[in-house]
């Protein structure tokens, strides 16, 4: 009876510890930046081209800026861009579409 009990709970550990693979090709073309409450669960994670490609696919944004803290950024809006601000040690602080 135990080992019926443990089995399944041993493949729930297991389907939450794989990684996801997300690639930028799941953002659909011509899609906009779409925010969304999903982005916050990103916030202090180190900037990484894999979260790169996360971010982009939970924003649904075919482009990508990378902000470090103090950089100097046009103020051009772009409806296709996620804007990631990056704290003094590359971690993620905020984003915004645009």
């Amino acid at each position: 009876m135990h080992k019926l009990v443990l089995a399944p709970i041993a493949l729930i550990a297991c389907a939450a510890t794989q990684n996801l693979k997300v690639g930028i090709d799941q953002v659909p073309p011509g899609s906009k930046c779409e925010p969304s409450a999903i982005l916050n669960s990103f916030v202090g994670q180190p900037a990484s081209v894999a979260l790169a490609a996360r971010l982009m696919t939970a924003a649904r944004a075919p482009k990508l800026r990378w902000v470090a803290a103090g950089q100097a950024v046009t103020m051009d809006h772009s409806a296709h861009r996620l804007t990631v601000q990056l704290n003094a040690e590359n971690r993620v602080v905020s984003m915004t579409c645009g």
